[in-house]
Order: structure tokens, then sequence, then C-alpha cells
């Protein structure tokens, strides 16, 4: 049976936030440091021994500090960025995934009211359909940006998360992911998968990674939580635009997976 996981222990994430913004550093010789005082706190808070074993088995992560310093501002346009995005690409195979794939879309639509075309352009544009996950230890991407002082708060939070999905068997401490801690075959942030996670294959796990039931579950309650209204329209200047652009922060972004949605969906 499926079932949507509750956004447990919120509060130890905020909490942990503003106690450890303080103990940032911004190279690599704090970290060990850091690390020990934050598995302390983390232990106080009743994260248990897979946690704490896959805290104390993190790295500082130098590919992620570069790709988080490296991070620019979308300057294209929305045809030059659909362009380089690869979109007509991402529709042609969407289309075929859709049809690959009916009863589990039917499905969704059925739950959430929300249509596969957003959720496919959404899993195309973030990992070519599952094709790439990324690169980096999730566990320590996440740990690397915590302690890191540009965004010690929110990274914290994060790292929080992900321990917690390590303690319930949800998340492997060796699970690859985007740089700065993504998760799954649509890159969801760690506290996003606690607050909207769903376990859609019905084995009693949150799976972002391995199922493509869980993350396309996962992702319609996204929309859903971000205002998603069942039959009203996608497109930017219509309803359930406000729900992609939770999404991403990005204008062509938030665009780009309405147009791709709608040509997929083939209205």
């Amino acid at each position: 049976m499926m079932k949507v996981v509750a956004a447990a222990v919120l509060a130890l994430g905020l909490s942990s936030a503003a106690a450890y913004a303080q103990a940032c550093g911004n190279t690599a010789d704090g970290f060990e440091t850091w690390k020990s005082q934050f598995r302390q706190h983390a232990q106080s808070r009743g994260l248990g021994q897979r946690a704490l074993a896959a805290l104390d088995g993190t790295r500082y992560n130098t590919a992620t500090i570069k790709a988080d310093r490296g991070q620019k501002s979308f300057k294209l346009t929305l045809d030059q960025f659909m362009e380089r995005r690869g979109a007509a690409q991402i529709v042609r195979k969407g289309r075929q995934v859709k049809q690959q794939n009916a009863q589990l879309f039917a499905q969704i639509e059925k739950r959430y009211g929300v249509p596969a075309g957003p959720l496919l352009a959404i899993w195309g544009m973030e990992t070519n359909f599952g094709g790439f996950l990324g690169n980096q230890n999730i566990v320590s991407a996440a740990a690397t940006l915590a302690y890191d002082c540009r965004r010690s708060e929110f990274f914290t939070r994060q790292i929080i998360a992900a321990l917690q999905l390590v303690d319930r068997g949800d998340l492997s401490p060796s699970a690859i992911g985007a740089a700065h801690g993504e998760v799954g075959q649509t890159q969801f942030l760690p506290e996003n998968v606690i607050k909207y996670g769903v376990d859609g294959d019905g084995d009693g796990h949150v799976d972002l990674i391995n199922s493509r039931a869980d993350a396309l579950h996962s992702t319609a309650n996204f929309l859903v939580g971000h205002g998603w209204r069942r039959g009203a329209g996608y497109q930017k200047g219509e309803p359930n635009f406000a729900a992609i652009e939770g999404w991403n922060a990005a204008g062509v972004y938030q665009q780009a997976i309405a147009i791709m949605g709608r040509q997929i969906d083939g209205n």
C-alpha cells in the first residue's frame, strides 16, 4: 500500500541550522572538527547509529564546493535555453516513456491531478529520465555545504534530512547524487524527500534513486504541495504555473517545463 511519508522532525533541522551556522568554515581545514561537534549534536537529537556512521564516513567534498562557487545565473533566452537543454529530444523521448508507462502515469494523475507531461519534462530535464543522477556522494555533499559558510543554515537542514533518510533505511550512505546533495531521478534535496517523498511502489521505502514510481509520485506530490490544482492549466499565466515555479527559481527553466509538458501531453 502506498503512503505519503510525513514531514517528521522538521524542527530538528531548524534548530540545528541555527546552532551550527556559527561553526562554519571556508576551507577543508576545520571540517573534521566541525564533524565531530556536529556528531554529538546529531546524537543528542536522536539520530541513530546508521546515521552517525554515515556522518563519520563523510569527507570534505571539493567538487561540491567548486560547483557551488561556479553557479551562474540564467542569462539565456527561452529559445536558447531549450535548445541547449535538448528540449526536442526530451519531448520525443518523453512521449515514448509516457506510452511505455501509461498505467503508472494514469495512476499518478488519478491520485494527484498532475498529468504526465510536466512530470516527464522535469524527469527529462533533471536526469535524462534517470540516465544520470550525479557523481557525488550525497551525504558528503550535504555535510560539506552545511559546514561551508556560504549557506550553512540551509544546508544544515539538508544534512539532518539526509541522515534521517539513512536512519530509516531510505538512503544508502554510499548513495550518489548531484553536487549539492540532490537525490534521485528528479533531484530532490533531502529535506524535500522528507516533506514530499512517497512510497509509490508500495515496498515500504521511499527510494527516489532506484524506483521511478517513488520518484514520480513524489514529484507530483511536491507540485500538489506547492499549490497544484486538479484540472487547471499549467502554462505561464495559468493557475498551476505557480506550482512549477516552486520547482526551480529560474524563469526559463519554469517555462521550459510547461512548454515541454504541453508538447509531451499533446495539447
